[in-house]
């Protein structure tokens, strides 16, 4: 698992990086764990654009994840590992005795034919789910529930890791990758290890072309707009962005502009922001 360079035979593959895939052992979906996409283009239901800069991308198909991990006390074994367009991690693919095939997000070092489980009293082994109160402090730990039972919410994209610091009552502390300490309930059910694929943040896109095979569509600089079109717009030359400062182009601060609501109620289980 690694990264790939390019020969520069164009000035914009010279920096340009990509995965190598050596980890990938199957090179098709499972046809029963994967529906169509619909590509909204940043439009809502009334065909307005709601979400500015989205649109064309290469078609994909969203895989069906197991977040949930809830066929209990059962083993299962890794029968491959695959590429997920819609996600910065690796999917594992899992078959059960019973046949049953199923998609996790693939830890660091899983390999092909491991075994794996979920339950209240499994080995803490990589790969494997079981309730937080069952994790030994000071494990690494993904895919972790923020409500019993809802399937994993949090530390779910490549190279991620939540540290499990403490258990007092009937929460335990853990320290998520944004370096945010929050409680999270002891019956929530976390997986062991890292997840995989953890050069994919050093990975350099390259060239604008590769942005908009993602979906990614061109996005100007208030600067560059003319006062009619955006609050940073206008001047002489290179005038910066002036009063008012940073702001979308409907007045909104931006760059650095706290929108948390004052008010959260998830805030009584934060126990140190991330900042």
């Amino acid at each position: 698992m690694g990264n790939r360079e390019y020969k520069p035979y164009t000035p914009s593959r010279r920096h340009m990086t990509g995965s190598d895939f050596k980890e990938i052992t199957k090179d098709r979906p499972e046809k029963s764990l994967v529906v169509p996409r619909k590509s909204s283009g940043g439009r809502n239901n009334r065909g307005r654009v709601t979400v500015r800069h989205r649109g064309g991308g290469h078609k994909r198909m969203i895989r069906l994840i197991d977040f949930k991990r809830d066929r209990r006390d059962v083993s299962a074994r890794v029968i491959a590992i695959e590429y997920d367009p819609n996600r910065s991690a690796r999917l594992a693919l899992l078959e059960y005795p019973d046949g049953e095939r199923r998609y996790i997000v693939a830890p660091k070092e899983l390999a092909v034919g491991a075994a794996l489980m979920a339950g209240e009293n499994v080995e803490v082994a990589v790969g494997n789910s079981l309730p937080l109160k069952n994790i030994p402090l000071g494990t690494m730990v993904h895919n972790v529930e923020l409500q019993p039972g809802r399937g994993a919410q949090m530390v779910r994209s490549a190279g991620a890791a939540a540290q499990v610091l403490a258990k007092e009552g009937a929460n335990a502390t853990l320290r998520l990758p944004s370096g945010e300490i929050r409680m999270v309930a002891q019956e929530c059910y976390a997986t062991v290890g890292q997840v995989g694929n953890v050069e994919h943040e050093t990975i350099s896109i390259g060239k604008a072309g590769r942005s908009r095979w993602m979906g990614r569509r061109p996005h100007t600089r208030g600067l560059a707009m003319n006062p009619h079109d955006h609050p940073h717009g206008g001047g002489e030359g290179k005038s910066g962005q002036g009063n008012p400062h940073p702001v979308s182009p409907w007045g909104q601060p931006t760059k650095g502009f706290k929108t948390r609501s004052k008010r959260k109620v998830s805030d009584r289980w934060i126990v140190k922001r991330r900042n």
